[in-house]
């Protein structure tokens, strides 16, 4: 289970949870992410539509994400609608709370390295991770790039900080993109062929592969870490290949994207 920080959610906050009892007049699940608490799904919230059996839309152990409607402390559960959220909404929950869920794990494994377990991970430095970066993998994300120091200026135990550096390192890859664009190529001097390949070639790099699209057009794929610099990436040196064929006497045109 992922754990917030609050007690319970607020109104309008999704949440996921797990179906483990469902009646005929609405379903009840455990919320994953607020350890101890239930949620409720009147049948009249399952579906948008007419919901003549509830079993056709709900299940036993099913995961679902819902919107609160309504908090109750003093029934000790939480009300929520499965309908009043759109597809895209639900897709981005449940992969956020998968994402937080590895981030968990990864809290786990530094605490057993420093000897300790999940709950005294939480209390010591759990939620104050997630008070400074909002959720658990953004801090690990953070720690792969930027490493310990990154974490210790925002108030992370030194201890914890190196811990949680060394674990997300090992566990999290850097993020990538990758973005594509093209450049057609004429060269009219003698060894035209040659004038073309050198010229590709000294933009070739680990960041930058070309390919013959079929001449006079090439490929170019950038990968970075970030649009802005892949995109200047591109740019800089699509330039730089139409540079040097136009300083031999040939000419070139970038295209950002194929029509």
């Amino acid at each position: 289970m992922v754990r917030m920080k609050s007690e319970w959610p607020d109104e309008g906050d999704l949440v996921v949870g797990t179906v483990h009892k469902v009646l005929g007049y609405g379903a009840f699940a455990s919320l994953e992410e607020y350890e101890g608490k239930e949620a409720f799904i009147h049948i009249s919230e399952v579906s948008s539509g007419w919901v003549k059996n509830i079993r056709d839309h709900v299940r036993e152990n099913q995961k679902i994400v819902a919107r609160v409607l309504r908090v109750n402390p003093k029934k000790g559960h939480v009300d929520v609608s499965m309908k009043r959220i759109r597809e895209d909404q639900r897709t981005r929950k449940i992969q956020q709370w998968k994402i937080e869920q590895k981030a968990e794990k990864l809290l786990e494994i530094s605490a057993k390295t420093i000897e300790k377990d999940l709950d005294t991970a939480y209390e010591e430095i759990g939620y104050k991770i997630i008070e400074e970066f909002g959720d658990l993998y953004e801090a690990f994300e953070t720690a792969a790039e930027e490493g310990e120091e990154a974490l210790i200026s925002r108030g992370i135990d030194g201890e914890w900080a190196e811990t949680l550096a060394e674990v997300a390192k090992k566990n999290i890859s850097p993020p990538e993109v990758h973005i594509t664009g093209y450049i057609d190529l004429h060269s009219y001097a003698p060894n035209g062929v040659e004038v073309i390949r050198n010229a590709l070639n000294s933009i070739e790099n680990q960041e930058i592969r070309v390919q013959c699209v079929g001449a006079p057009r090439y490929r170019l794929i950038v990968t970075s870490p970030d649009y802005i610099t892949a995109e200047n990436l591109l740019k800089k040196a699509a330039q730089n290949c139409i540079d040097a064929v136009v300083k031999e006497g040939g000419e070139g045109e970038f295209l950002r994207e194929l029509e």
